[in-house]
């Protein structure tokens, strides 16, 4: 592994806290958790041609927007109400079990630990991170609020370091999406791969791979603090 990082900055939802935890919701709309995925696809591909369109509404508003587009498709009726509750469970998943163990060790042992995300923070709301009770665990929470584009835009990886005063150099993003991962290599960070359930790397000749693949975030620790 190149020089050990002093930073480690984590995706938050699916790589900290559990989207499985909301797909009771899309089998009591759809009649089919399996939509879950779909509709997180379809939410993450639709925040990267936002980016690309040069346009920004917050994570949790294009959520609801693509709610409404996949029940308009699946000819089945989803109200405001359901879209909101979507909402609130989006604020609230639980952290995995072995993100408050692992991320423990990690500070421990000296790492400084921030998150980024493509959810966004509003000034007396508690966060997702707050919600999941590993809030305390990190020294900031960063959100691509903050430059209104989401990841993987390089914009995103640049605007962390700035607001943490470091070089992409110093940096480890660990992020269970391996499309995650490509934005910040292209900044120069170091990067790591959760392999979570249906997240798979990437290995495509000619495209940047991890710079460490792990099962899980104890996984990680285990590899970073034995380094």
């Amino acid at each position: 592994m190149p020089t050990r990082p002093s930073v480690l900055v984590f995706d938050v939802n699916e790589t900290l806290i559990d989207i499985e935890s909301i797909a009771p919701l899309f089998g009591e709309l759809f009649g089919d958790e399996r939509v879950l995925r779909e509709w997180f696809g379809q939410l993450v591909m639709y925040s990267m041609a936002v980016t690309m369109a040069d346009c920004y509404v917050d994570f949790f508003t294009l959520g609801r927007g693509i709610l409404h587009m996949l029940a308009d498709g699946y000819r089945v009726q989803v109200t405001d109400a359901d879209a909101s509750r979507l909402q609130e469970q989006m604020r609230t998943m639980p952290a995995h079990p072995d993100a408050s163990e692992a991320l423990t060790a990690l500070r421990d042992n000296g790492f400084r630990l921030v998150t980024l995300t493509n959810s966004p923070h509003r000034s007396g709301v508690a966060t997702p991170l707050d919600n999941a009770g590993l809030a305390s665990l990190f020294d900031e929470q960063l959100s691509v609020e903050s430059c209104r584009a989401f990841k993987p835009s390089p914009v995103v990886y640049r605007y962390a370091c700035d607001a943490l005063g470091v070089a992409p150099a110093d940096c480890m993003m660990v992020a269970a999406h391996a499309w995650d991962l490509l934005g910040a290599h292209n900044v120069g960070f170091s990067t790591a791969l959760v392999s979570r359930p249906g997240n798979a790397p990437l290995l495509v000749d000619g495209l940047p791979r991890p710079t460490l693949v792990v099962d899980d975030l104890r996984d990680l620790a285990g590899k970073l603090i034995g380094s």
